[in-house]
């Protein structure tokens, strides 16, 4: 397991707005929650309050080391009227970023993650025909005011979960179950991603800036028929492929329409990625359009597969539709004891530190525990813990191990001894391996490797 980083390899630790900031109930999130629809009632109004925390938390993110921050917007917090935008929330982000900046953390800012004001909601989200104009208002109004700060972004997050959770399966806002809507908004946010990312790069431009990195965060997986002979499974997993991934993959990177992505007006043909940004977590066994797992393979919390191999399959897919430095802007596990995240974490970097593609980042989802959408406060993905009660910080086991893989760049035999000898759990059914893992848990593992 031993390996060593790249010299232009480095970790860093990603984050959302509404994830962690508390304090903003004018978003389509607080609303959501509002509504009776978070399982375990969180409230993200509260969260982990590192709105007013940041200070504290910008602290301990300089103490362990770490060096690069995927930091979020709250577009309802910065525009909480349409048209009318908040000048002291945009101080308090300057103030937040010239602070991380000050202590050497670079910033890598997404604009939308997931998020939206409830008046944006209320005229009808991205299916309103104006949206494009009024996200890209909002687009111009935070490089006119934090532009000459930063010049990383990601300009929408997971558009495909964003869809497919909100349009097609209902499940988050704004709560629709429609495919043809989910098409239509597909189509819409990569509209809305392109020209953001010409705006970006023409005002940046504009003011002698030349080293502007713009893109996309792509949730990739890896797809496998549930019941390898079965026609129907096998026909679903390239369907299930194309409408989730591959047709992203290509349509917001040269904008081309790629079914189901259809016709979008005024859109030519290029290149609007400068770097690839892949958020990768898991595999999906296919049987229809929902997810899957395959039995007993390793599997965390939430019952998704671990499944390290697919961060360097998915990864190479987008990199044959560009020759361009590659970011991995989240990766993480939902691991509430802390119990095998550091193996997690040491199994993907091997994989990306020995596949030969030019990864240049690695940010780690989350740097604290947060609220974790539908999953409220009980899903569990940080280095650092966080106790809701008292909002105080702790940092976990996994935090001590990425503290000294960023310290001794890479992974030695002393330190995998001590941090990584770590056991899966199996099956969706969440059976808890002893701490050495069983004879039939290790030939169950060798058999998926």
């Amino acid at each position: 397991m031993a390996f060593t980083f790249p010299d232009d390899f480095e970790l860093g630790v990603a984050s959302a707005a509404t994830q962690i900031e508390g304090g903003d109930t004018a978003n389509s999130w607080y609303d959501w929650y509002a509504t009776g629809h978070i399982p375990d009632g969180s409230d993200p109004s509260v969260a982990t309050r590192h709105y007013e925390l940041y200070e504290e938390d910008a602290r301990l993110m300089e103490s362990m080391g770490i060096r690069h921050y995927r930091m979020g917007l709250e577009w309802a917090r910065l525009e909480p009227e349409e048209g009318v935008f908040n000048e002291e929330v945009f101080t308090h982000y300057r103030d937040e970023i010239q602070l991380l900046q000050s202590m050497g953390i670079e910033i890598l800012l997404t604009l939308h993650h997931f998020t939206t004001p409830l008046w944006f909601e209320k005229l009808g989200s991205f299916e309103n025909p104006k949206s494009v104009e009024i996200f890209l208002s909002f687009v111009k109004k935070v490089i006119e005011e934090l532009g000459d700060l930063v010049s990383q972004y990601i300009t929408i997050n997971e558009p495909n979960v964003y869809v497919s959770h909100g349009w097609f399966l209902g499940a988050w806002p704004p709560g629709k179950k429609s495919m043809k809507a989910a098409f239509r908004v597909m189509t819409t946010l990569c509209v809305c991603h392109i020209r953001a990312y010409t705006l970006i790069h023409d005002m940046r431009r504009c003011n002698g800036y030349d080293d502007t990195m713009v893109s996309y965060a792509h949730h990739m997986r890896s797809f496998v028929p549930l019941k390898r002979y079965n026609p129907i499974h096998l026909i679903m997993t390239p369907l299930f492929h194309r409408i989730f991934q591959s047709s992203i993959s290509r349509s917001f990177l040269t904008g081309a329409s790629s079914w189901p992505i259809g016709r979008m007006k005024g859109i030519r043909k290029g290149l609007y990625c400068d770097f690839h940004a892949v958020n990768y977590y898991s595999r999906t066994a296919v049987s229809g359009l929902s997810d899957g797992t395959l039995p007993h393979v390793p599997v965390n919390d939430l019952g998704w597969e671990i499944y390290p191999e697919g961060i360097v399959k998915n990864t190479q897919e987008l990199f044959r539709l560009a020759n361009l430095p590659i970011y991995i802007t989240e990766n993480g596990t939902c691991d509430n004891e802390d119990s095998f995240r550091n193996r997690y974490i040491s199994e993907h970097l091997k994989m990306l530190c020995e596949s030969g593609l030019p990864v240049k980042r690695y940010y780690h989802w989350c740097f604290t525990d947060n609220f974790e959408w539908l999953e409220g406060v009980s899903a569990r993905f940080g280095l650092v813990a966080v106790d809701y009660a008292t909002q105080k910080r702790i940092i976990k086991k996994s935090g001590e191990f990425y503290i000294r893989m960023i310290a001794e760049k890479g992974i030695s035999e002393n330190l995998e001894k001590e941090y990584c000898k770590q056991a899966y759990r199996l099956d969706t059914a969440h059976v808890t391996a002893a701490p050495d893992a069983t004879e039939k848990q290790k030939k169950q593992e060798k058999k998926h490797e």
